[in-house]
């Protein structure tokens, strides 16, 4: 049985070829059996949501998964993956909503809640079988048939089980606080969700300053109009809100003398002394107050007197928009008039002078520092008073002012003023959430931008009332939410919240425990994070997801956290005893307590809204109803290391187990890498993860975020179907490290495709084509390395530095460096060097013990490639792997999947020789360079090469090449030579970003004495390490770096340098050199015309040429070797041949061939 040969490189099919083996024969599984009872490595697949299409990024996350587990497998480990889904939240949601024409207030109106979550729960799933055929054609190796699905029953009951955990550390609490709100979206956001890459735009918004008319001004403030404070605010729509101005304790004020540019009218602003001139123009300061006249461009102006922060602290103001009064609410829900409590100066420390006024307006509805500094001074908050009692802010839930006919009738006669009010109430506080800019749920953001918006108006009636001093459009950064794209508001919210503050220390102290990748992450982006760490508001007013198991009584003073569905079912018992509910829902179903099994679980639902119906007993008799709120969607994937064993692993090594690698795009930095990071740290005090890689984004080829809007997206199947798996994955793992953004470009994937998968498949048919025509024994006795050739030891020795050097870099999770490595390796050394090299040892006639060595030595490359490559490649090394061990049948194992990954003979490695072979392709290169320079074939023999003696140990490893380079670069021979003086002229070029780093001060000396150096200083200098330059302002010491030499050309000669190496090159051609080259050029004509016709490298020919002068004189002399060549017995000259083919011949020529066989 010969290798098998192929007509052409076919990735795609390979791929298909190979797909269908690993089904047939359960490779997978089998890779996992092999296993059993082997060190475990632990890897959490990150669970992605099926209810979208996946894209080219994920063709990478999911690759960067396989391939260290794919590596872990051959290093002898066992690697379980589980998949999983992530099946809850907003995602899913609004996708639903979308697709049923509803928004969040039909939910329970238009359609039942149950028919609600029984759509989320069909959509979510929807594209489950694309994701699984894009899983499987990437290779992505994972358990596809018993995933972790988070809508499961046994799954949400893991996390109660883990809230109660935290519940009972007293880590879980309820409060009310100002909390990120997505009206869009109808639920509040936790601050990681608003710290999704791209949830911070920059926005363009109408901001005002406003005048805040000050009661009982200081003597100064009364000399001159009106006195205000000035205040700025990028959401005007705020003002009606405001009941406190704030001041920095630090800062310095003045009150300044001046006009308004609206409406003419003398005043006298306070703000911040260092914003003053952000305020006034200072020309402005010269002219004389009496001077100004309405509509001047220039506003005179006048400082009349400075405070300090404190001096101004509890100093009224008029409300600045009178529409509502702020209330004060007892524990009894009774209110009154609290405006005597509220419009005054109150300190703040936050406040800066970066920009603004250094006056702050504070609305605390509507901002958690606003919040925090009022009710630290007892300023009261301006809320409403709806018809339930309920105290709310003047905005609703769904982004609108309040109607009046939603408010209680008597604090609407007492508290508002209707007439003013009347003309803004229902306006929407941002046009993102008004109905008309979403269209068939396509929000029409550039619309939305375009139109007037409340903030406008606010200001004009601003402007009209002479309460404002300055209004402008500004830019600035405004968090939006991460799902609907639309902004958040700050809103009041009745949470419940995880405690993460309360594990902080230890959260940073265990993150420093963490292998990233890149660390920069860590340190950085995650560390930062951690370090500016708030409580994480766990609550979500929504329907599709995991419900909140805490049940209360009415007075809220007793409470209940559910742990599981047995404790559910016997609270239940207890609830029907006291005849709070009729029977027991769970019993009714057949719900065995105890029976862990799917079948089970899949008797009941605990999802709304079965669960808001159960009613449970407290300690005291009374009876608890359920929070309404579900859990934050990242709670359910960052709790999967316990979730996905479900409670029947309670207390088994697996549940809660430690990753050994994870790995997720860097959106996920402060998503589930957190969550995983917070719920390990709260439960079980240790990390969720040893190490985890953060993959950047893959961007287009010019650098722009890959949108269908935009037609840049690249589909993912259509890639696969067009350029393999393989070729996809080492592109985009080999092209950039992982955690930088890729810039996908197709025509990379083809030279991907072409340069190392094209030489490798090239590489592999050279050796499969002389391997069969020789019958290589693949099992005879391997001819012992150090009796084998120099190029054999070299590259056998390069191959097992490889080997090192890969298993180092897969064990550092640098997939990018493997990559590198094995390519140039296959591309540089093995195919551009070894085997072109060695070509004539295959080509010989008899099995002698050279030919054989050959064999080995290149089966060896190939068979420990296919090993070493097979995580990152892993259907065409499958495919290498098995045509070489079909024959020689050296392993046993029927996949390279489950062969171990190969040691390093550390015997064979030389790196003398290494280096020495090294220098023999470097010079090579540079040889062949300056032939490109001047056009002259490497077919045309030149006589002579001249390499500078710098240094003694280069000359001796350049003797022990030198045959081999010569041949290489068909040159007939080197002189060494010392003394370059007047025939190689160098030049020195001083590098002037590493000098000026070190002498700074002496670059302009150093410069200067650059320019004097003379042939034998450069000379110098090449060859020593540190060379000592003896200057007027003080020694220099030049390293290497510091400099650049270079050489110029002389007369009939080219020359090159690399670092330490000079070649120069002779170019003239004699005529002796011409024959030579002529014949050269006719052995590859003729070769090339064997290959043409299809004839057997064996097969001998005769052959005709049309004659031509040239041609004749080189077979006078070379017709031995251009027979030898080409297996020609014989070649004839012809003046006229009827037939052949016509074959160029430089110049415009053209001359006629014709061979047989014999």
């Amino acid at each position: 049985m010969g290798f098998t040969e192929y007509k052409k490189l076919d990735l795609v099919e390979i791929n298909n070829s190979v797909l269908k083996k690993w089904k047939d024969e359960q490779c997978f599984e089998n890779t996992l059996k092999a296993r059993e009872g082997a060190p475990k490595f632990i890897f959490f697949e990150g669970p992605p949501s099926a209810n979208g299409m996946p894209g080219i990024h994920h063709v990478m996350a999911r690759a960067i998964k396989d391939v260290f587990c794919r590596y872990k497998t051959q290093s002898g480990y066992l690697v379980k993956r589980k998949a999983g889904w992530d099946t809850h939240g907003l995602p899913v949601e609004l996708g639903v909503e979308k697709m049923l024409g509803i928004t969040k207030e039909d939910i329970g109106k238009k359609i039942s809640v149950d028919d609600y979550n029984a759509a989320c729960r069909k959509e979510v799933m929807k594209y489950t079988k694309e994701w699984e055929t894009l899983t499987e054609k990437i290779g992505y190796w994972v358990d596809m048939n018993d995933p972790y699905i988070t809508y499961d029953n046994r799954y949400i009951e893991t996390l109660w089980h883990l809230l109660k955990d935290i519940y009972g550390k007293g880590y879980l609490y309820k409060g009310y606080t100002i909390q990120p709100y997505s009206p869009a979206a109808g639920t509040g956001l936790s601050s990681h969700e608003l710290n999704q890459p791209g949830c911070y735009r920059d926005v363009k918004d109408t901001t005002v300053v406003g005048q805040f008319k000050i009661k009982n001004p200081k003597a100064e403030m009364a000399q001159w109009g009106t006195p205000y404070f000035l205040a700025w605010t990028t959401t005007p729509w705020t003002l009606p809100s405001n009941v406190a101005l704030c001041v920095g304790p630090k800062i310095d004020y003045v009150a300044v003398q001046t006009y308004n540019s609206y409406t003419g009218e003398k005043m006298t602003a306070v703000l911040a002394k260092s914003l003053l001139y952000s305020h006034f123009n200072k020309k402005a300061e010269e002219i004389a107050l009496e001077d100004y006249k309405p509509g001047d461009k220039l506003v005179p102006f006048k400082v009349v007197a400075e405070y300090k922060g404190p001096e101004l602290v509890g100093m009224e103001y008029e409300q600045i928009i009178p529409w509502v009064k702020p209330v004060s609410v007892d524990e009894k829900g009774n209110w009154k008039d609290a405006s005597d409590k509220a419009f005054r100066i109150i300190p703040g420390d936050y406040v800066t002078t970066e920009d603004g006024t250094g006056i702050v307006h504070i609305a605390p509805t509507f901002g958690a520092d606003d919040a925090f500094v009022a009710r630290a001074a007892g300023i009261p908050s301006l809320f409403m008073i709806n018809k339930r009692g309920e105290t709310r802010p003047m905005v609703d839930l769904t982004g609108k002012f309040y109607l009046m006919e939603e408010l209680d009738e008597q604090f609407v006669k007492e508290c508002i003023d209707v007439e003013a009010y009347k003309e803004y109430e229902g306006r929407w506080v941002k046009n993102a959430y008004d109905p008309q800019f979403t269209v068939n749920k396509v929000y029409d953001e550039k619309a939305a931008s375009a139109a007037e918006n409340l903030d406008i108006y606010i200001c004009l009636m601003m402007k009209a009332a002479n309460k404002a001093f300055k209004i402008e459009k500004h830019t600035h950064n405004y968090p939006h939410c991460w799902r609907t794209d639309k902004p958040v508001l700050y809103y009041p919210l009745d949470s419940w919240f995880i405690r993460t503050t309360a594990v902080q220390d230890r959260l940073i102290e265990l993150n420093k425990t963490i292998n990233w990748k890149p660390e920069s992450t860590g340190t950085g982006r995650f560390g930062k994070w951690l370090e500016n760490l708030q409580d994480w508001n766990l609550s979500r007013s929504r329907y599709w997801g995991t419900p909140l198991p805490i049940w209360r009584t009415e007075d809220k003073k007793e409470e209940i956290c559910i742990g599981s569905v047995e404790e559910l079912y016997n609270e239940l018992e207890k609830s029907v005893a006291a005849g709070f509910m009729a029977s027991n829902p769970l019993k009714d179903k057949g719900f065995v307590p105890g029976d862990f099994s799917k079948e089970n679980y899949e008797k009941i639902d605990i999802h709304r809204p079965y669960v808001d119906g159960y009613i449970l007993v407290s300690p005291s008799g009374q009876p608890m109803k359920r929070e309404l709120d579900l859990i934050d969607v990242w709670f359910d994937s960052g709790a999967m290391p316990f979730a996905q064993e479900t409670l029947a692993k309670l207390g088994q090594p697996e549940f809660g187990q430690v990753a050994d690698f994870i790995a997720e795009g860097v959106d996920q930095t402060r998503g589930w890498f957190f969550t995983l990071h917070a719920i390990a740290t709260m439960v079980n005090d240790r990390v969720a993860f040893k190490t985890v890689l953060s993959n950047g984004l893959v961007l287009d080829k010019d650098g722009n975020k890959m949108s269908k809007r935009l037609g840049n997206a690249v589909d993912p199947f259509k890639a696969l179907d067009e350029s393999g798996a393989d070729t996809l994955r080492w592109y985009m793992l080999t092209n950039a490290q992982p955690w930088d953004n890729l810039k996908y470009d197709a025509a990379g994937v083809d030279e991907v495709k072409r340069k190392f998968f094209g030489t490798l498949y090239n590489t592999y048919s050279f050796f499969a084509l002389y391997a069969n025509v020789d019958g290589f024994d693949c099992n005879a006795p391997e001819v012992p390395v150090e009796k084998r050739p120099e190029i054999d030891r070299w590259i056998i020795s390069l191959l097992n530095s490889l080997i090192k050097d890969v298993k180092e870099c897969y064990e550092n999770f640098d997939v990018t460096t493997v990559g590198r490595k094995i390519q140039d390796f296959v591309c540089d050394h093995l195919s551009n060097w070894y085997v072109r090299l060695n070509r004539k040892r295959f080509w010989g006639g008899n099995m002698d013990e050279d030919k054989l060595a050959a064999y080995q030595t290149l089966y060896s490359c190939l068979e420990t490639i296919s090993i070493l490559a097979a995580p990152i490649a892993p259907f065409f090394m499958e495919r290498l792997f098995l045509d070489l061990n079909a024959v020689s049948k050296r392993h046993s194992e029927s996949s390279v999947h489950l062969v171990l990954m190969p040691e390093a003979q550390m015997q064979y490695i030389d790196k003398e020789l290494e280096q020495r072979m090294e220098l023999a392709q470097l010079s090579s290169s540079m040889v062949l360079a300056l032939r490109r320079k001047v056009n002259i074939k490497v077919r045309q023999p030149l006589a002579k090469i001249i390499i500078p003696v710098l240094d003694d140990a280069i000359q001796t490893q350049f003797e022990k090449v030198q045959k081999l380079v010569l041949g290489e670069v068909n040159v007939k021979e080197v002189e060494f030579i010392r003394n370059t003086e007047g025939l190689i002229t160098k030049k020195i070029k001083p590098n002037f970003k590493t000098l000026g780093k070190k002498y700074g001060k002496q670059m302009k000396e150093i410069s200067a004495a650059f320019g004097q150096l003379s042939q034998r200083d450069i000379n110098a200098i090449e060859q020593s390490e540190n060379y000592r330059m003896a200057l007027a302002g003080g020694d220099v010491v030049l390293e290497k770096g510091d400099y650049e030499i270079t050489s110029e050309d002389m007369p009939g000669w080219l020359v090159a340098t690399e670092g330490k190496l000079t070649v120069a090159l002779d170019i003239t051609v004699s005529d002796e050199l011409k024959k030579e080259g002529t014949a050269r050029e006719l052995v590859n004509r003729i070769q090339n015309l064997r290959k043409e016709c299809n004839f057997e490298v064996t097969d001998k020919i005769k052959a005709q040429v049309s004659e031509t002068g040239e041609i004749a004189e080189s077979l006078a002399q070379f017709k031995d070797y251009v027979c030898a060549q080409t297996l020609c017995e014989s070649i004839v000259l012809c003046n006229n041949m009827e037939d052949g083919t016509e074959i160029e011949w430089g110049n415009n020529e053209t001359i006629t061939i014709k061979i047989e066989k014999v």
